[in-house]
């Protein structure tokens, strides 16, 4: 089948032009851990916090897990990473360590298959932290809580957060400038959708948007995949009613910190502080519209900034 004339005559105004792999000059070493995730929204050189809600809690599990020089890289894009989704953790191999699973190994500007080093998704920082401390929360039976009920309680605040909390970020952000922006965001898979959050999800597409392809919309403090005009579906009431269940999160958020150290109590810092921190830094770096229900509760700001400095100083910019 031969392209017809008109057609190719269009084509010939697009040319297609061919050249060499380009190979990188030299073999970086790794000098240590090193975790990749999405920017900060910090502009200055020591920025090592990502405005990702994802990625923050995975950092802030790190230092509150005790440990400290983690490299930083901002550089790598969603769609380099295992399955395409950040953070991924970039450690030095450990022949002596064993694990429940096979890590990825990073190839090498030349193409061979870098043994001394592994790639782990998110989900595998768990273990290897446990490994690397040769201690486990799992040991405990009330996995680092005060006692059987608040581990129990854990589960509850983490729905919260990720579905009233997680939903008002989304709705806080501001759309697109215009529809063109949104076609030209990079292609990131979110953790997390606005459909998946509320309830009932907003109605699906009609007419020509039904007959485009999902794009990814890059937000301040990470990102969404879904239609440009997705937000704009949801009614005013039901943005009134995601708002209004956001505030009595944070109201009881509040409540529950009270003057303690770390959250329900616990002597030390749990996964659930972690998650905490990263929602209300990511929550304080947004917009006025979810930002004054924090900054007036006094507890959770100087909670925040108390636990921003721990975290930050657990990490080094690449």
């Amino acid at each position: 089948m031969q392209v017809p004339g008109p057609l190719k005559s269009l084509f010939s105004y697009f040319p297609l032009y061919s050249h060499p792999p380009l190979n990188a000059k030299g073999n970086s070493v790794l000098d240590g851990p090193t975790i990749w995730v999405h920017p900060s929204n910090e502009h200055s050189s020591d920025a090592v916090l990502s405005s990702d809600v994802e990625c923050l809690k995975w950092q802030a599990y790190l230092a509150l897990r005790g440990l400290s020089k983690i490299r930083v890289r901002f550089d790598v894009d969603a769609q380099g990473a295992i399955e395409g989704r950040l953070p991924n953790f970039h450690v030095p191999f450990d022949a002596s360590a064993s694990y429940s699973w096979t890590a990825y190994k990073k190839v090498s500007s030349t193409g061979a298959i870098d043994d001394s080093t592994e790639l782990l998704s998110a989900p595998h920082i768990v273990e290897w932290v446990d490994v690397k401390l040769a201690h486990s929360a799992l040991d405990d039976a009330w996995e680092g809580y005060r006692d059987e009920a608040a581990k129990d309680e854990s589960r509850a605040w983490v729905a919260l957060l990720e579905g009233n909390v997680h939903a008002a970020l989304i709705l806080s952000q501001p759309p697109p400038k215009s529809f063109l922006d949104s076609l030209l965001a990079p292609p990131y898979t979110p953790s997390t959708s606005l459909e998946s959050i509320l309830v009932p999800p907003p109605p699906p597409d009609t007419g020509f948007l039904s007959l485009l392809p999902l794009f990814s919309i890059s937000l301040p403090f990470g990102t969404w995949n879904s239609h440009p005009s997705s937000s704009s579906k949801i009614t005013p009431a039901a943005k009134k009613a995601v708002f209004d269940q956001y505030a009595e999160a944070i109201a009881a958020l509040s409540e529950k910190l009270g003057t303690d150290r770390w959250f329900l109590g616990s002597e030390h810092p749990t996964p659930l502080d972690a998650l905490i921190f990263a929602y209300l830094h990511c929550i304080l770096q947004s917009s006025e519209l979810v930002r004054t229900e924090v900054t007036r509760r006094v507890n959770l700001v100087a909670w925040e900034w108390r636990v921003r400095g721990m975290v930050k100083a657990a990490f080094i910019r690449t």
